[in-house]
């Protein structure tokens, strides 16, 4: 029986990497994966036959090794959470290779809600990075910046269709339009998190116009309102 395992490294640094996805890595074969994803796990991959792929060539490699594995595990790494932003390529990889293992990593959106002191039970996460309509995204977006909720998002870049690209630019343009006062919206974009190149911007929404960021930002729309538990003491101080 084909084994294969998609497994989440974290946002970029090793030291993100779980101790049960190094070791599902370790017992591997096979591992196929981008070049940044396999950089954060290439202290884990001595001896192991290693594919690296492109969007460009991904199938072609899917299906050879369908056709090919015999015996041997196969380990698909993605940078981040495996169950995140990565919905497109698992169903792939199940229509190819039938039954496989997820196992989760560490997502930037976690991180970043961290960095940027925004829980994540008063936000709604949201990736547009993915290839199919994003316009549903969009309005989830929208209602909850209405609805005073933080918003966690992973943009989209698309360099070769900029009509498609919804990069943090796009974003502020997008919601003055809808008539936010971008101005005084709270932002904060991540680049390369917990990298040694990690950049963070830190301003408005409105100052986002013109600026470029790479392919691997996550963006907070800070509208956290702070809630201790101290304005609930009624409830156990009566109690007592």
């Amino acid at each position: 029986m084909v084994k294969v395992y998609a497994v989440g490294v974290g946002p970029g640094s090793p030291q993100y990497v779980t101790q049960i996805v190094i070791d599902i890595i370790q017992s591997a074969d096979v591992v196929v994966g981008y070049d940044y994803t396999l950089n954060t796990i290439e202290q884990f991959l001595a001896g192991k036959k290693i594919y690296r792929i492109t969007m460009n060539n991904q199938e072609d490699t899917y299906q050879r090794l369908a056709n090919n594995l015999g015996d041997e595990i196969l380990v698909i790494p993605f940078t981040g959470d495996v169950s995140f932003s990565e919905s497109e390529v698992i169903d792939r990889l199940v229509q190819i290779f039938g039954d496989i293992t997820l196992a989760p990593g560490i997502s930037s959106t976690q991180v970043a809600a961290c960095r940027a002191q925004v829980p994540t039970d008063k936000c709604q996460i949201i990736s547009m990075h993915v290839t199919g309509d994003i316009e549903d995204k969009k309005h989830r977006m929208v209602q909850a910046l209405k609805d005073k909720l933080s918003v966690i998002l992973v943009p989209r870049p698309w360099p070769s269709r900029p009509d498609l690209q919804f990069m943090p630019p796009d974003i502020s343009e997008y919601l003055r339009n809808e008539g936010f006062d971008t101005k005084h919206q709270r932002v904060f974009v991540y680049e390369y998190l917990t990298m040694p190149t990690e950049k963070v911007f830190e301003g408005s929404m409105a100052e986002l116009i013109g600026k470029e960021f790479s392919d691997m930002a996550v963006m907070v729309i800070d509208q956290n309102k702070p809630d201790s538990y101290m304005n609930y003491a009624w409830q156990w101080t009566k109690a007592e």
